[in-house]
C-alpha cells in the first residue's frame, strides 16, 4: 500500500512533464495523418497530369517538396533565369484561383439551361463559366467543348517532334554518380513519390526543352542539357532501386542516376547577320532584296496614325494587308480609299473581331496570311503590326538586313524556364472564346512529344514557313496545334514560337522579333482585362518624350520597330522620331502639332454610339445654331414692311437630331483643345410678295413666296 501511495505522489509530483509529452505525442500522431494525407493527394494530382486526366503545377510541387523536405536529401535550387521578358504580357496570374466560388456556382443549375449537357459537368471552372454566360448558345459551346476535355477527345495526347536530330528518345545512357553539390543534370528537378518512372521522366523532361532525363533514389526526376561525363559512370548494377511508379523498372540509387536522351538536339536559336548592307560581289551579282508582306492588324478609330504609318513603311516593293477589326465600321470605311490609290495595298473582307487575349487571333493572322500566298504578289518576308507600332529604322536598314538574314525567322521566346512560362502564360488552362470573352473552363493536359516555346505575338516570318504553317495541306503537327490553341488564352505569343521549335523549320529560328515594347510592369499590370477574359494580364505603356533616348539608343541594335504609339496620348514622341529617322520637317509646315480623332460617326452601326455623347452633341449643335441665327440677324420682315407691301428676303436655319454628322477630338501640342462638331444644317429662304404672288402661308398669316432651301454642311470647335 505504501509503495502504491509513493507511485501516486511521484505522478503526481510530475504530472505537467506527463501531460506535456501526452500533448506532443498526439500532436505527432496527428501531424503524421495530415502529412500522409496531404502526400497522397499530390501523387494523385501528379499522376493524373501523366495519365493524362489532369494537370500538374510543377511549381506547388516544387514549393510543397522544397518547404516540407519530402525526400531525405536535398535538391540545389532552381536555377531561374533572371532575364525580365520584355516582348509578352507575360507577367500574367490567374485570379480566379485565389477565390472560393459560392456554393451555387459549385453545381451545374440545369433549370438556367434549354439544352441538357453531354455529360457531367463537375469542374468548378467550367461550371461558373456557363452560370455566368449570357447567352444560351454560349452556354452551350462551354459545355460542349468541357465534355470533350473530359472525355479526352478534344487535344491530342502527343504530337510529332519533326525538328532534325540525331537522338532517340529514350536510349539510355547508363548509371551515373550523382553529387549534391554539382548535379548531374541541373536544370529541373522533381519529386514523384508513387509515379516515377524512366518513361514519365522523359516525358517531363522533353515538354519542358531538355536534353536529358535522369530517375534517381526511386521517385526523384532530373532534367538537364549537359551530357553527363564518363568519369561518373557506374556499373548498370550500382543503380538499382525500383521505381515508385513501375517496380519493373530501375530509377538510379542513393546518389545513382539513370541517364536518358528524350531525343532532342540541342537547341541554339541562330544569330541574325551583323552585315546590314548588301554590296557587290566580285565573283556573283548582289542577291535580290527581299519584298516585305506588311500584315497590320488594326482597331479603334486612330485614322490618322494608320495612315502615318502606311506612309511611314511604304514603298513600291512592299505589300499591305490590313485587317480591320469586324466591329469597327469606321476605320474599314475611311480606309478603302487607299485601295483605289495604291495597288499594293489591299484590305481584308474577311474581317473577324478580336478582343486582347483572344483565341481568335491566331485564326486571323493564318486567314490573312493564306490570302497574301494566294495575292500572286512576290513578298519574301511577312511582318505582323498594329496602328499603335512605329519604324525606328529606314526602309533601306530593314530591306538590307533582312535580304542578309533571308529565310530566317524572327520570334522573341520568352527567356525563362519552359515550365515556369507554361504557368505563367495559362499554357496549361483551357479557354473558349464566346460573347467577346474568353472563359477560363479548367485544367487541361499538354501534348507530350513536343516543346512547348512561345513569347511575344509580333513577327517577322519567312515565305517559306509561312507557306508551311498557313497552307492548306497541313501536317499532324500543325493540325494538332490548332486544337490545342483554339482553347489557348494569348495564342499568338505561343503558336507560332511551338511551330517553329518542333517543326523541319527549326534551325531558322532567330530569338529576335526586331522590336522594342515599352514595358512599364507597374504601370501595365492592372488586370485591365478582367471583363473580357478570366486572367489577369498586363499591357505595354505608351512612349513618351521622356522616353525618346530608348529609341535613340536602338540604333546600333538590331531592332527594326517599336511599340506602343498613341498620338491620342502623345503625338510629340512620334514627331521626334520621325525627324530623327528622315530629317526636319519643312519650315512652317502646317498641322505638324495637330491631331484629330473621330469619337462618333452617324453612318457607323458598329460599335453602338454611346447616348451620352450623341446627346451631347446634338445639344451642342442646336445650342450653336440658335446663336448664329440670332448673331446673324436672319429675320423676318416686319408687319409694317409687308402691309406698305415691301419685298424683302429673309432665312430661315432648321437643325434635326439625325443632322449630326461626326464628332472629333482636336488636341494640339499633345494638349485637349476642344471638340469638333460636324452637323447638318437647312437654309430655307424666302422673301414677302404682293396678293397675287401668293405660293405660301406662313403661320402668322403672313404673305411669304419661298425661293430656295439648301443644305449645308457645318462644323463648330467647342472648346473648353
Amino acid at each position: 500500500m505504501a509503495g502504491r501511495v509513493i507511485d501516486f505522489r511521484w505522478i503526481k509530483r510530475y504530472r505537467v512533464f506527463f501531460i506535456a509529452g501526452g500533448f506532443i505525442l498526439v500532436l505527432q500522431v496527428f501531424l503524421a495523418y495530415v502529412f500522409i494525407i496531404i502526400s497522397d493527394a499530390n501523387d494523385r494530382t501528379t499522376y493524373e497530369y501523366l495519365s493524362g486526366r489532369g494537370n500538374l503545377n510543377f511549381d506547388g510541387v516544387d514549393e510543397k517538396h522544397r518547404l516540407q523536405n519530402l525526400s531525405v536529401r536535398r535538391f540545389n535550387k532552381e536555377p531561374y533565369l533572371q532575364v525580365e521578358y520584355e516582348e509578352s504580357s507575360l507577367n500574367i496570374l490567374s485570379v480566379s484561383n485565389k477565390n472560393k466560388l459560392p456554393p451555387d456556382k459549385v453545381s451545374l443549375r440545369l433549370e438556367d439551361l434549354d439544352f441538357v449537357p453531354p455529360c457531367d459537368i463537375r469542374v468548378k471552372e467550367a461550371i461558373s463559366s456557363i452560370h455566368r454566360a449570357k447567352t444560351q448558345q454560349c452556354k452551350q459551346i462551354i459545355a460542349n467543348v468541357t465534355c470533350l476535355i473530359v472525355k479526352n477527345q478534344l487535344y491530342p495526347k502527343s504530337l510529332p517532334h519533326l525538328c532534325p536530330t540525331d537522338f532517340i528518345v529514350g536510349k539510355s545512357l547508363g548509371c551515373y554518380e550523382d553529387d549534391v553539390t554539382t548535379r548531374l543534370l541541373s536544370g529541373y528537378s522533381v519529386v514523384l513519390k508513387n509515379i516515377n518512372s524512366p518513361q514519365n521522366c522523359i516525358s517531363i523532361c522533353l515538354q519542358n526543352g531538355y536534353l536529358y532525363a535522369g530517375v534517381q533514389f526511386g521517385s526523384e526526376c532530373f532534367c538537364g542539357n549537359d551530357q553527363p561525363s564518363s568519369t561518373a559512370r557506374k556499373p548498370d548494377s550500382s543503380c538499382n532501386m525500383k521505381c515508385s511508379g513501375d517496380p519493373k523498372e530501375a530509377c538510379g540509387g542513393y546518389y545513382k542516376m539513370n541517364v536518358y536522351q528524350t531525343g532532342l538536339s540541342k537547341f541554339q536559336p541562330q544569330s541574325a547577320s551583323e552585315d546590314e548592307s548588301v554590296g557587290p560581289s566580285l565573283s556573283a551579282p548582289p542577291p535580290p532584296t527581299v519584298r516585305i508582306a506588311y500584315l497590320l492588324t488594326v482597331n479603334g478609330r486612330a485614322l490618322r496614325q494608320v495612315h502615318r504609318l502606311v506612309r511611314a513603311l511604304f514603298h513600291r516593293d512592299h505589300f499591305f494587308l490590313i485587317h480591320v477589326d469586324a466591329r469597327q465600321d469606321y476605320l474599314f470605311r475611311e480606309l478603302l480609299s487607299l485601295e483605289l490609290r495604291l495597288p499594293n495595298v489591299r484590305l481584308s473582307r474577311r474581317r473577324q473581331a478580336t478582343i486582347w487575349g483572344g483565341a481568335s487571333l491566331v485564326s486571323i493572322l493564318l486567314d490573312s496570311m493564306q490570302q497574301l500566298l494566294d495575292s500572286g504578289w512576290e513578298w519574301d518576308f511577312i511582318i505582323n503590326l498594329s496602328e499603335s507600332d512605329y519604324p525606328v529604322k529606314t526602309n533601306r536598314n530593314l530591306v538590307d538586313f533582312l535580304t542578309a538574314n533571308r529565310d530566317k525567322n524572327f520570334v522573341k521566346s520568352h527567356g525563362r524556364q519552359v515550365r515556369r512560362f507554361i504557368t505563367k502564360q495559362g499554357l496549361d488552362k483551357s479557354f473558349v472564346e464566346c460573347e467577346a470573352r474568353m472563359w477560363r473552363i479548367g485544367d487541361r493536359t499538354l501534348p507530350q512529344g513536343i516543346v512547348m516555346d512561345g513569347g511575344s505575338d509580333w513577327l517577322v516570318l519567312s515565305r517559306s514557313f509561312v507557306s508551311y504553317v498557313a497552307s492548306a495541306d497541313k501536317d499532324e503537327l500543325v493540325q494538332g496545334l490548332l486544337k490545342v490553341f483554339k482553347h489557348t488564352l494569348l495564342p499568338a505569343e505561343s503558336f507560332f514560337h511551338t511551330v517553329l521549335r518542333n517543326s523541319v523549320h527549326c534551325f531558322s529560328y532567330i530569338d529576335n522579333n526586331l522590336h522594342i515594347t515599352n514595358w512599364k510592369r507597374s504601370l501595365g499590370c492592372k488586370c485591365q482585362y478582367r471583363h473580357v477574359v478570366d486572367w489577369c494580364g498586363c499591357s505595354p505603356n505608351d512612349f513618351r518624350s521622356v522616353d525618346y533616348s530608348r529609341l535613340v539608343n536602338t540604333r546600333s541594335k538590331q531592332l527594326y520597330f517599336a511599340r506602343k504609339f498613341e498620338p491620342i496620348v502623345s503625338q510629340e514622341i512620334v514627331n521626334k522620331l520621325d525627324q530623327w529617322l528622315y530629317g526636319p520637317y519643312p519650315a512652317k509646315l502646317s498641322g505638324l502639332q495637330s491631331y484629330w480623332e473621330s469619337i462618333y460617326h452617324s453612318a457607323d452601326l458598329s460599335p453602338p454610339p454611346d447616348d451620352a455623347l450623341v446627346t451631347m452633341g446634338t445639344s451642342l449643335a442646336r445650342i450653336i445654331v440658335r446663336f448664329n441665327l440670332k448673331a446673324c440677324h436672319l429675320m423676318r420682315p416686319s408687319e409694317t414692311d409687308q402691309a406698305n407691301g415691301t419685298k424683302e428676303r429673309y432665312t430661315d436655319i432648321r437643325f434635326h437630331e439625325h443632322n449630326l454628322d461626326q464628332m472629333i477630338v482636336y488636341k494640339n501640342d499633345d494638349l485637349y483643345k476642344g471638340t469638333i462638331i460636324q452637323y447638318k444644317i437647312i437654309i430655307d429662304t424666302f422673301s414677302s410678295a404682293e396678293n397675287n404672288d401668293i405660293n405660301n402661308v406662313d403661320n402668322n398669316n403672313n404673305i411669304v413666296q419661298e425661293d430656295e432651301s439648301v443644305v449645308l454642311q457645318v462644323q463648330t470647335l467647342v472648346q473648353p
